[in-house]
């Protein structure tokens, strides 16, 4: 691991870091590298523009110095730097905190907006524009929310208290309550529990149940009533698998409208807010693993969640 980095945060991420090779290692190459700026330019120019950086004094040293292009090659010498970021569409919705501690924050999360930076999705998610927002530079989520799923999101303020809060999703000691929009299907039997194994495919988009193999997923399928055409429908995960309410409702033969994954992966631009997902992450209750409070959690947003809720609230 590096010593602490010399650099605040930038848009609320930390700075990247690299670190040269050790001379002497067993069995290593001895570098060849005239400068610090050549070795940058090996390491690093495939993301970075690194002359601009130099120029710019961005790459910094451990003690805070801006490295000079002439400065002679260093081994074991730790690099850190901001990388400059693409601009991305805002995306739209309100970012509504529900609830704040010491410890953990709670939100509700408009669809459409990551939990994480990641990929083409950095200023915006929770996690970025969240610690700007509460000056909170440790914040991270305590467990996952699909980018386009809406609703609540549980997350540590520092990481001295990620692990007794993480332990209790592990566990599975996290009640959870989502809600859902689907088609109606008059000669399905509910309440029903589903449990099966699902599983990712590698390099698709698309998870999939894998018949006969170990249960590792189970959800409890209810109806709540009808808006319009579609089903009202209560959703209560008893595990956590990735696209596990989405797969277990296609299972069904009642799809949630606007999934863009499922039954067929729709050919949607990742910048296109009209037709969120309806599913709502809606209710989360916990006894607090510190002070043993009973915790109990609802967002504001209600089903269906209109066009108008991805574009301006």
């Amino acid at each position: 691991m590096p010593p602490r980095s010399p650099l605040p945060q930038r848009h609320g991420l930390d700075a990247a870091w690299v670190c040269t090779p050790e001379r002497d290692r067993p069995g290593a190459p001895k570098p060849t590298w005239p400068s610090m700026s050549a070795w940058l330019q090996e390491r690093v120019s495939e993301s970075v523009d690194v002359v601009g950086l130099l120029d710019q004094r961005r790459f910094v040293y451990e003690n805070g110095t801006p490295v000079a292009g002439a400065d002679p090659y260093r081994p074991t010498t730790f690099v850190w730097f901001h990388r400059d970021l693409a601009d991305e569409p805002v995306v739209p919705g309100a970012l509504h905190l529900i609830y704040r501690d010491e410890r953990i924050v709670v939100i509700d999360k408009p669809p459409f907006l990551s939990s994480i930076p990641r990929g083409r999705h950095v200023v915006q998610s929770v996690v970025v524009r969240l610690r700007a927002e509460l000056g909170l530079p440790e914040l991270s989520p305590l467990h996952r929310l699909d980018r386009v799923t809406s609703g609540l999101l549980v997350l540590a303020t520092e990481r001295r208290w990620r692990g007794a809060y993480q332990t209790l999703f592990q566990r599975g000691e996290i009640h959870k309550v989502y809600r859902a929009l689907a088609p109606l299907r008059p000669t399905l039997e509910l309440p029903v529990t589903v449990r099966n194994h699902l599983a990712a495919r590698p390099g698709l988009w698309q998870g999939e149940a894998v018949p006969g193999a170990p249960v590792n997923a189970e959800s409890v399928i209810e109806l709540e009533g009808r808006l319009g055409d579609a089903g009202r429908y209560k959703l209560t995960p008893r595990t956590g698998r990735t696209h596990q309410l989405r797969l277990h409702m296609l299972g069904l033969g009642i799809p949630i409208i606007d999934d863009p994954l499922y039954p067929v992966v729709q050919d949607v631009s990742v910048h296109d807010f009209r037709r969120p997902l309806q599913l709502l992450a809606s209710e989360l209750a916990f006894t607090d693993p510190i002070d043993g409070g009973a915790r109990r959690f609802e967002s504001r947003r209600r089903l269906p969640l209109p066009a108008e809720a991805a574009t301006a609230e």
